[in-house]
């Protein structure tokens, strides 16, 4: 496994982003993202990464990745279907369109589809109630999802 590094481009943000703190350790939340927008997870060669940026012990960043849902400590598919699970998506339809998941790609929630492609995750509000219910596609937000929209959203990722 070889060591992990920021991209060049991803180096340039932090430093960017870091202006606007008063102390680098602040940056646990922007440098462990930069990580998971690079490689879609945060694996533990990047936590020592941070670590070593920020002033922290692997550890620290660790509790810290791990107290965020947000964060993925393992590889997860290409597309990344996140389903609201609280009240208002639940009433309005939340529990058809997973049934639909399960049914379509074989998934439950935090499964990875068998071809690499889909990864699906139950997720605390998502901060649109009235346009429930929604899912993010790989952080794009799909109010109002039904049935036939979210079937065409999955036509167009195979």
């Amino acid at each position: 496994m070889g060591k992990f590094k920021y991209t060049e481009e991803n180096e340039k943000e932090f430093q960017r982003i870091a202006k606007k703190y008063p102390k680098i350790d602040a940056m646990m939340l922007p440098a462990l993202w930069l990580v998971q927008e690079q490689e879609g997870w945060v694996s533990p060669d990047a936590m020592v990464f941070v670590a070593d940026k920020l002033g922290k012990t692997p550890i620290q960043v660790y509790e810290f990745a791990t107290f965020y849902t947000m964060f993925n400590l393992k590889p997860i598919g290409t597309y990344h279907i996140e389903l609201c699970k609280t009240l208002s998506c639940m009433v309005m339809g939340a529990p058809e369109l997973k049934k639909f998941i399960k049914d379509t790609l074989g998934i439950g929630p935090g499964e990875t589809s068998a071809d690499g492609k889909f990864h699906f995750s139950e997720v605390e509000c998502q901060g649109a109630c009235g346009g429930a219910p929604m899912i993010a596609l790989n952080n794009h937000y799909h109010e109002n999802m039904s049935i036939e929209k979210l079937e065409k959203i999955i036509k167009e990722c195979k």
